[in-house]
């Protein structure tokens, strides 16, 4: 797939999140059965989680909300890692992948740093236009006291 329709699909950080998830679907089909509904369950849905919410916010308008996004993504990576690490207590998964999986986290980790902290540069930005645009008309000086008319 080489075409984009939504800017989401262009973030290198929204491709490696997806074919993370991808990898960790598969790795999980050799789980014993009954962490269906339990491990193996919360290992896939922290994994999707992570490329969703960097989707989800991209679609808003304001840079605040995309950085709001961009740090649920970040705390969904972190569930992930955490739930890998108790897979491999109970022996589900070796140190190895393990580790594999800590270096494929660490680089998503790194580039969701670097895509909040253009966000909230963006949002000081905004801030201050903002400020420079519409703050003037607002506040209006003050007057002194003694200026002021008795009734």
């Amino acid at each position: 797939m080489n075409t984009y329709q939504f800017s989401f699909e262009k973030l290198e950080v929204w491709q490696l999140s997806r074919t993370l998830a991808v990898d960790i679907y598969k790795r999980t089909q050799s789980f014993p059965p009954e962490e269906k509904y339990s491990l193996i369950s919360q290992i896939r849905r922290s994994a999707l989680s992570v490329s969703a919410n960097i989707t989800e916010g991209t679609t808003r308008a304001s840079a605040k909300d995309q950085a709001h996004f961009t740090t649920i993504a970040f705390g969904s990576l972190m569930e992930l890692f955490n739930h890998l690490v108790i897979a491999n207590d109970l022996g589900y998964i070796n140190e190895d992948e393990v580790c594999k999986y800590r270096e494929k986290i660490q680089t998503l980790s790194v580039k969701l740093s670097n895509l909040k902290a253009s966000q909230i540069k963006r949002i000081g930005v905004l801030s201050l236009l903002w400020l420079i645009l519409f703050a003037s008309h607002i506040h209006q000086p003050l007057q002194p006291f003694n200026h002021i008319q008795p009734f």
